[in-house]
């Protein structure tokens, strides 16, 4: 693992963006996942799964819910019975505290991921939430769309789906960055193969954060080409506080 002081420069310590995958990283479960079993939508989920994109199925399970006169409340309540780590949860309050600019880039969507973290008290940690985007139409139906499509250009990567490319979103941060005359460190972490495409576009001075068994930690150590960040891999919420409160020196 690097020195908590790799981070650290003569005239004072650099600036540290931070960012989250969601689903499995930040919250343990998948937040699809979450309300597809717990709004009982498994059956027409598992009907429809082979036959639409996922976020057009996920957009289906929405106008599902809507026709059961489930209203965009009851889909919040339901987010609000996701449980957070302790362990996470005290990690992004330490590290925003710290200065830490903190982003989440997910393929989950606005509404779960905005939902879930005003629930736990750490929404205003972050300073941008990268998903697919979604709105609730004049019916009072919540709509889910493609990051790809909607909000950007489709993106031509073969790593990636065609909703979301996340190593373009990373592109687009560091081409913002780039012209700071002050080092910047780029702290990633995920779990999942979407992640693995970011992974590739970091620089030396980054670190990525794979969680342990999981595909973006299996895709690193098989990958042929060489990964830049340096790699701390995590296993729980308790190993992921330990590695980032170390990295961001505190």
């Amino acid at each position: 693992m690097a020195p908590a002081n790799q981070l650290s420069e003569a005239a004072g310590e650099p600036s540290i963006i931070i960012i989250w995958d969601f689903d499995r990283t930040v919250m343990e479960d998948d937040s699809d996942r979450w309300v597809i079993v717990e709004m009982g939508l498994t059956p027409l989920f598992n009907h429809l799964r082979q036959t639409l994109p996922w976020n057009t199925l996920m957009d289906r399970m929405m106008e599902e819910l809507h026709s059961q006169g489930k209203t965009v409340e009851d889909i919040a309540n339901c987010l609000n019975r996701v449980t957070l780590n302790p362990q996470i949860v005290s990690a992004i309050k330490a590290a925003h505290a710290h200065g830490c600019d903190l982003k989440v880039l997910s393929d989950a969507n606005q509404f779960y991921i905005e939902t879930i973290l005003k629930n736990h008290g750490i929404y205003d940690c972050f300073s941008d939430i990268i998903t697919n985007p979604t709105f609730v139409d004049e019916g009072g139906r919540l709509r889910i769309f493609p990051y790809h499509g909607s909000t950007e250009p489709p993106h031509g990567c073969d790593l990636c789906p065609p909703n979301l490319c996340k190593g373009f979103v990373l592109n687009k941060l560091q081409e913002s960055i780039s012209q700071d005359t002050k080092k910047r460190v780029i702290i990633y972490i995920g779990d999942g193969g979407g992640d693995f495409c970011p992974t590739l576009k970091l620089k030396k001075h980054d670190h990525v954060m794979p969680r342990k068994d999981f595909p973006l930690h299996n895709l690193i150590l098989k990958s042929s080409t060489p990964i830049k960040p340096k790699v701390h891999e995590w296993s729980d919420g308790e190993g992921l506080n330990k590695i980032l409160i170390q990295l961001i020196d505190l």
